[in-house]
């Protein structure tokens, strides 16, 4: 049994991370910690979690951790996580961080997005938590960075495209939406019921910090430098995230080569979905899942592929990826508590 714990668990990713593990056959929530609501029950903060009022938040302490559990996840803000995984990993406690912390392989292209980094070593040791793409890396990891939940919509379609040179690394675009707990728990003018509710627009256009993270792996892919244009979206709906990207085919590339090369990369992974001609991911689709959903169309004329993600960003983009973290990381079947059927209702 592998026994967990959860930093941060009053935000919506930590919720998500209480309920995955709780029905994890194989693992058992062991601690959560808050500093915002020490000494309270997790049915207090989450009403809809009655019957969990023996799970009460206490303060981060990694050495009381380490009689404890065998992995933190650490559902942190930027920069405090990289305050409380040094400590972890000195007591022998493995390490999954949901922020930006433990992301990039650069320091200085985190820091440029973020703040000055105070765990370089550790930034040079975590592997990028993009499951389908570095299982090997994250088996015998001690601290993964896990993706973002742009990047993981963006990744996933371009990454196996890159690789075998069937598009170009120039004038990749990304026009993205998300639903509106992406932003988070925390009060906020721009995600306030009536600021989002029968709305709909761009946000962070030209600045939005997930941009130098999906830079940083596509340039990987590439083998050269590779700058996407990203414009993120809010839409007025509680969970669910959908990238329609764009890029432009290499010469004598057409659909069948597109399609054998995504079925090739993806054929034997549980969570992404490849969708047949003429069919395109929804919302409503992946909702509740840890699926990445991906169609796309090529026009012939343009030579313009536009292709279409669609993930949950509370899950594959967040929480349920970083279960997959964790079974990767222990050796377990990594659909371990992540393979149910998503209903549209």
């Amino acid at each position: 049994m592998i026994k967990t714990a959860i930093a941060g668990a009053s935000g919506y990713t930590g919720l998500e991370l209480v309920k995955l593990i709780s029905n994890h056959p194989g693992a058992s929530l062991e601690a959560v910690t808050s500093n915002s609501y020490q000494g309270k029950s997790f049915t207090d903060i989450f009403p809809s979690m009655r019957g969990f009022e023996s799970l009460i938040c206490t303060p981060f302490d990694a050495k009381e951790l380490s009689d404890k559990v065998d992995v933190v996840f650490l559902a942190l803000p930027h920069k405090v996580s990289m305050a409380f995984a040094p400590d972890l990993i000195d007591q022998g406690i493995k390490v999954i961080d949901l922020s930006a912390d433990f992301r990039f392989d650069d320091a200085k292209a985190y820091e440029a997005a973020y703040q000055p980094h105070t765990a370089p070593n550790l930034l040079e040791e975590s592997v990028y938590g993009l499951c389908e793409l570095n299982r090997k890396q994250i088996r015998n990891a001690r601290i993964i960075g896990n993706p973002g939940c742009y990047p993981t919509s963006i990744l996933m379609p371009l990454v196996p495209l890159l690789k075998e040179q069937l598009i170009s690394s120039q004038g990749l675009i990304s026009d993205s939406k998300s639903g509106v707990s992406g932003a988070g728990r925390s009060l906020s003018l721009t995600t306030h019921f009536c600021e989002v509710n029968e709305s709909f627009g761009p946000y962070k256009v030209g600045n939005h910090r997930h941009t130098p993270e999906i830079n940083e792996v596509l340039t990987k892919a590439a083998g050269e430098t590779v700058s996407l244009t990203f414009v993120p979206h809010l839409v007025p709906v509680t969970r669910g995230m959908v990238s329609t990207i764009y890029a432009q085919i290499c010469e004598g590339i057409d659909e069948k080569q597109i399609r054998d090369t995504l079925n090739k990369w993806y054929e034997n992974e549980p969570f992404i979905r490849i969708l047949p001609p003429d069919q395109f991911p929804n919302m409503s689709h992946i909702k509740g899942t840890n699926y990445c959903d991906i169609g796309f169309h090529l026009e012939p004329e343009s030579g313009r592929l536009i292709m279409v993600s669609a993930i949950d960003n509370l899950l594959k983009g967040a929480a349920g990826q970083a279960i997959q973290n964790m079974n990767i990381m222990f050796s377990i079947d990594e659909k371990t508590g992540l393979n149910w059927v998503q209903t549209p209702l």
